[in-house]
């Protein structure tokens, strides 16, 4: 039978963990035993678990007290509580402090393990909902946002105040931190959510073919006609324009773009006049903005325009207590996904994750979790099934091996068909610079004509 998920029970009898252990094993689940309310909230906080069976009359510590640290620890284990004492009202308040639901003995094992099944259904659910922006469909939000972490819910605010104004917002970070998704958010929490949501990629196309994307054109290319192509920024009109890599915009259009945010309008095309526009503006970047500002880059007067609000997104090595958060999330994801028994990550492999430096952010955190979850065949995920080693390549110079050196490969290959061969846009697209572009290729044997 498949793996459903981990239980831990938490009970002083003996007796009790023989006859569950046997229901459980049979529903299929794992569980794990302790006879000490103490010992079972230092097992929560070292392991991850979909249900907690709780008998609140554990001598140790109070009941009450056990269940209130379970759900600090962990607030997406569903709790199960139990008690032979029916003379005190323990029901509401148990539920009122978090518990899943409230049992009174006696009860058979059979019934407890068919409660925690619904009770996993309860724990994934909100193992979702711990996601900022819970008033998203659930279809468009990102696990790239999933997060306890001070930092995330910084970011959880300013999405929040940044949706209810129309205000430009200017989205930093390093690649894979997520700033397409939190523009999205922002638009589908504003007032705009039924109106477009337009993105263009400032860096992924010569300066024509970007003006062309942005302010459409005319083209005469049958004498006597006008075809004419509406530009992004008039079909987001009403709605959302995003644009990512910001940087990407040469000064002549940022002068157009400017003209566009004073309300000047778009540029006219052919015969046709231009227009003012109501569209609210989210960027994107990975560089840094002020220097770019400094050396002349980009338009002092613009950046302000653009940065109204600032919205910092953290690296994941500045937030690594999310990690066995967003690892739970993706291996029952991906598991779900291929149709493959759920499978949990050993203690062990959760802190081989929490090591890393992460330079390809929760991105990497992604590729790395789905190649783990496809290779693995044990019960749970250990440090062996992680493509971790080798995989830094500032530490194996010159040894191109490792699944996740396979991917930069592919990724390198990819952008530079992006950016027809440009090595310069791809360096910058890959927040590297040419140099060290330059070795990767030699390093992973790409002949760029």
């Amino acid at each position: 039978m498949p793996l459903q998920g981990r239980v831990i029970l938490i009970d002083h009898r003996k007796t009790m963990h023989a006859a569950c252990r046997l229901a459980f094993q049979a529903t299929g689940f794992s569980m794990t035993a302790t006879e000490t309310g103490g010992h079972g909230i230092e097992k929560v906080r070292q392991e991850s678990f979909d249900v907690a069976l709780l008998n609140l009359e554990i001598p140790d510590i109070p009941g009450m007290e056990v269940l209130k640290k379970l759900k600090l620890e962990s607030p997406n284990t569903a709790v199960i509580v139990y008690t032979g004492n029916t003379a005190v009202p323990y029901a509401a308040t148990a539920v009122e402090k978090g518990a899943f639901e409230c049992l009174a003995e006696p009860f058979t094992p059979d019934t407890l393990a068919r409660l925690a099944l619904k009770a996993k259904s309860h724990a994934r659910r909100a193992l979702e909902d711990s996601c900022i922006g819970l008033e998203l469909d659930r279809k468009m939000l990102s696990q790239v946002l999933i997060g306890r972490s001070e930092p995330m819910n910084r970011v959880g605010r300013f999405i929040r105040k940044a949706a209810m104004v129309d205000s430009a917002v200017l989205i930093t970070g390093e690649p894979g931190t997520g700033k397409n998704v939190v523009a999205q958010a922002i638009h589908r929490l504003s007032g705009r959510s039924d109106r477009r949501f337009v993105t263009v990629d400032c860096e992924a196309g010569t300066e024509i073919l970007l003006e062309n994307e942005l302010f459409g054109y005319a083209d005469k290319a049958i004498p006597g006609t006008m075809d004419i192509a509406v530009g992004k920024i008039e079909l987001a009109d009403g709605g959302t324009l995003f644009l990512d890599n910001l940087a990407g915009i040469s000064i002549s259009l940022q002068e157009k773009l400017l003209k566009v945010i004073l309300g000047q309008g778009i540029p006219a095309r052919g015969g046709s006049p231009g227009r003012r526009l109501n569209i609210r503006i989210i960027t994107a970047t990975s560089r840094d903005m002020s220097r770019e500002t400094g050396a002349g880059n980009f338009r002092e007067e613009l950046f302000y325009r653009l940065n109204t609000i600032h919205i910092p997104l953290p690296p994941l090595r500045e937030r690594l207590d999310d990690i066995p958060l967003l690892a739970n999330y993706y291996t029952r994801k991906f598991s779900a996904e291929k149709r493959l028994p759920a499978r949990d990550l050993s203690q062990e492999a959760i802190l081989s994750l929490k090591r890393r430096e992460w330079p390809g952010n929760v991105r990497e955190l992604i590729q790395i979790l789905d190649y783990a979850v496809t290779t693995c065949e044990g019960i749970a995920i250990e440090p062996r099934n992680l493509p971790l080693e080798n995989t830094d390549l500032s530490e194996a110079p010159g040894v191109p091996g490792g699944h996740l050196a396979r991917l930069e490969r592919n990724e390198i290959l990819r952008i530079l068909d992006r950016f027809d061969g440009n090595k310069t846009k791809t360096a910058k697209f890959l927040g590297i610079n040419r140099k060290t572009l330059r070795e990767k290729m030699e390093r992973y044997g790409i002949n760029n004509q």
